[in-house]
C-alpha cells in the first residue's frame, strides 16, 4: 500500500479516537491531531534524510502513537487496522502505567531500542514536536524537568536516526529561552 494511502488510513482512525475524549493539544485549543500530524511530518522529514527508512512503519507509528496510552484503543485493534509491527511500535512508545511515574519514560525507551530505527524516529520526533513553547500553567521546574527528559531521550535514541538527533538538540538549546534562571 502506498504510504499516502497509509498515512490517510492512520491519520482517520487516530483523529476518530482522540476526538472521541476531547483530546486537545496541551496548552491549547488545538484538537489533537495537530499534534500527531506534526510527528508525522517530522518522521517524513527524517525518510527524506535517511537511507533505508521504512516510511509505512514510520509514518502509522507517527500518527498512532498517543492511541494506545491516551484512549481506549487496544493493542488487538490496532494489530486488527494495522498489522502486528505498528501494533509492537505503538506499544513500545506507550507508557506503562502500572510503574511509577518515574520509571515510565525509561522502560518506555528500552523498549523502544528493542525496535526497529523507525520507532526511535518516532519518538524523537514525538519529543521535538513538543519542544515549542511551553503551555503557560508550567512552572519553572516544569520546564527544567521536561527539557532534562528530552536531553534524556536524546542520549539514549540519538543513534537511532542521525537527522531528527540533530534537530532535537538544536531544539534542547533552543529551550532555553522558555526557562529562567532564578
Amino acid at each position: 500500500m502506498l504510504p499516502q494511502t497509509l498515512y490517510q488510513t492512520a491519520i482517520k482512525f487516530a483523529t476518530l479516537k482522540h476526538v472521541a475524549i476531547n483530546q486537545k493539544v496541551p496548552g491549547t485549543d488545538l484538537p489533537y491531531v495537530v499534534h500527531l500530524s506534526n510527528v508525522a511530518m517530522e518522521v517524513l522529514m527524517a525518510n527524506a534524510n535517511t537511507e533505508n527508512f521504512n516510511v509505512a512503519l514510520g509514518i502509522q507509528a507517527a500518527l498512532l502513537h498517543d492511541t494506545i496510552e491516551d484512549t481506549d484503543t487496544t493493542f488487538s485493534e490496532v494489530e486488527e487496522n494495522f498489522g502486528l509491527d505498528v501494533a509492537n511500535a505503538v506499544m513500545a512508545l506507550t507508557k506503562n502505567e502500572s510503574l511509577p511515574k518515574e520509571e515510565q519514560m525509561m522502560d518506555s525507551l528500552q523498549r523502544i531500542k528493542k525496535m526497529p530505527h523507525e520507532v526511535w524516529a518516532v519518538k524523537l520526533a514525538d519529543r521535538i514536536t513538543n519542544l515549542q513553547a511551553p503551555p503557560s500553567h508550567w512552572d519553572n521546574a516544569k520546564k527544567k524537568k521536561y527539557r532534562a527528559e528530552a536531553q534524556i531521550i536524546l542520549d539514549e535514541l540519538a543513534s537511532g536516526n542521525v537527522f531528527l538527533a540533530d534537530r532535537l538538540q538544536m531544539l534542547i538549546e533552543d529551550y532555553r529561552k522558555y526557562i529562567s534562571n532564578d
